[in-house]
């Protein structure tokens, strides 16, 4: 079932939902499983599943050259969707990115996808790997992520990159987008994201998911702007509970947002990590809570890999 249409069902609840991490090579889906398990009693009705690209290294050969070897680390996002719509009858989401596909991959990908009946994607440019200092598409890949939705929409048109094709047949997903209520890290302005934000939607998008924030007041600002600029779009607030020390720094770093000082305060006041959690556990379910008074359609949390948190917010909050 596609994402708005889950919306439209729940007549004004907030629904619950959570984004995956593809386990580590060498670890089975097992692993996936166990992370999942707790969180069914809150009844997602989806789970995202984020997508890695493959990572390279080079091994400098006796002759001075350089070897060029592929290190996919983490196993293959739409057997892992497969596997979760398979075991639990929920819809899974996978993600798909610019980086790392050639357009003729990025139809391949969806072709699996339609096949196995998957509704949604999430389409986002995806960031540059280690080996790039910016973001480098691949040759006749997509360059940016309005491209990808124009090359997905094109495709619930019917449209192939075959133009030789007969009797095609249209897919017709449902495509998220990605909305950062402080600006994504390249963009120049927030004015500007959100230029790029209501072009994505006018080609084809069909709902926000936002990076996660710790300061609500920034989604709702977020938002404001949104419906000030023409963009009806649901939007899906995202959320991450802080967990350890070392994330006070981290988080800024990675993902360009900005720790609530009370936050920053009360996390440094903790002893250990286990102090540091129930803290961002507590955070997080004041966040939940004015959320859900503010009606947003889903509280979508990123797991990271790790549940136990997540499953005591939603607890508290669901």
């Amino acid at each position: 079932m596609k994402l708005t249409e889950h919306i439209k069902r729940a007549n004004g609840k907030t629904q619950f939902s959570f984004e995956i991490l593809p386990p580590l090579k060498g670890q089975n889906i097992q692993t996936i499983f166990t992370n999942i398990d707790p969180l069914m009693e809150f009844q997602p009705p989806f789970i995202d599943v984020t997508y890695h690209r493959e990572e390279y290294t080079y091994k400098e050969l006796p002759n001075g050259l350089l070897e060029k070897h592929i290190v996919r680390k983490r196993p293959g996002t739409v057997g892992i969707c497969a596997a979760i719509q398979n075991k639990y009858k929920v819809d899974a989401i996978p993600h798909i990115l610019c980086g790392g596909f050639d357009k003729e991959d990025t139809e391949n990908f969806l072709i699996d996808l339609h096949f196995l009946g998957i509704d949604n994607v999430v389409a986002l440019r995806g960031d540059a790997v280690k080996s790039e200092t910016y973001f480098t598409p691949e040759p006749k890949g997509n360059a940016y992520a309005i491209d990808l939705v124009q090359q997905i929409e094109a495709m619930n048109q019917g449209q192939y990159l075959d133009d030789a094709l007969e009797n095609s047949a249209a897919t017709d997903f449902c495509i998220g987008v990605a909305g950062y209520p402080e600006k994504h890290m390249e963009a120049p302005s927030l004015e500007s994201d959100m230029h790029f934000l209501k072009k994505k939607i006018q080609v084809g998008g069909g709902y926000i998911v936002t990076q996660m924030f710790f300061d609500n007041q920034k989604f709702f600002d977020f938002v404001d702007k949104c419906r000030a600029a023409g963009i009806t779009a649901p939007i899906i607030p995202g959320l991450k509970p802080i967990a350890t020390l070392k994330q006070l720094n981290l988080i800024p770093h990675r993902f360009h947002v900005d720790l609530p000082e009370p936050l920053i305060k009360e996390v440094i006041k903790c002893k250990d990590n286990a102090a540091v959690r129930q803290v961002g556990i507590e955070w997080c379910v004041a966040q939940s809570q004015e959320l859900i008074n503010a009606g947003v359609p889903f509280l979508h949390y990123y797991s990271m890999g790790k549940s136990d948190n997540i499953y005591k917010v939603a607890k508290e909050v669901f």
